[in-house]
């Protein structure tokens, strides 16, 4: 079963032919930008965004964010979508996060998508086993949890001889920094302490 999203291209950073059905690579920031009626998204190159320096304490932030780049891994485990999933969950337990959700995705001929939704936020998983390489995005809010150790674990899990990582902090908004959100317990499991 297929659905269609009226708002979503089936391919973003793809085009389609004149008669809309055959889809190829968009090669320039301009074909990107005609996808935007489609995808109601505006794209700016990357290299014009200036990063805000972080300033906040972090008491003053919502999150730390990290930026994992994984690379020279075991191809066998970056193709492995039970193994792929299983890094997911140790990665969220390592980081002190509660787990909520597990969706994964196997591609064809190869590649893994896979996303953990934590009660903190989330950590999703991107491979390319032909490459040896891994995208990893971990956000995560809250004084309890620890970003950096998911990212430890997936440095470990998937055998990367060569990784960065970047991390910053999310700042707090005005209009919610006196807002206090609290997960609720799932199955009886208990909530982690903020």
């Amino acid at each position: 079963m297929s659905f269609a999203f009226r708002y979503f291209h089936p391919n973003p950073g793809w085009s389609t032919d004149s008669a809309g059905s055959t889809l190829t690579p968009a090669t320039s920031l301009n074909e990107l930008n005609e996808l935007k009626e489609l995808n109601e998204i505006v794209v700016t190159p990357i290299a014009t965004a200036t990063p805000a320096p972080i300033t906040a304490p972090i008491a003053d932030t919502v999150g730390k964010h990290c930026i994992l780049e994984l690379y020279a891994c075991d191809c066998a485990k970056l193709d492995d979508e039970d193994f792929v999933r299983a890094a997911l969950s140790n990665a969220a337990l390592r980081a002190g996060a509660t787990l909520l959700n597990l969706i994964s995705h196997h591609f064809q001929p190869h590649g893994v998508t896979g996303l953990a939704l934590l009660a903190e936020s989330h950590i999703s998983f991107h491979s390319w086993p032909e490459s040896g390489y891994a995208a990893v995005d971990v956000f995560t809010c809250g004084d309890h949890t620890m970003p950096e150790s998911a990212c430890r674990v997936l440095v470990e899990e998937f055998g990367s001889r060569h990784h960065q990582l970047r991390s910053f902090r999310r700042e707090t908004p005005a209009m919610i920094a006196a807002l206090e959100r609290q997960p609720a317990a799932i199955d009886g499991l208990p909530v982690p302490p903020r």
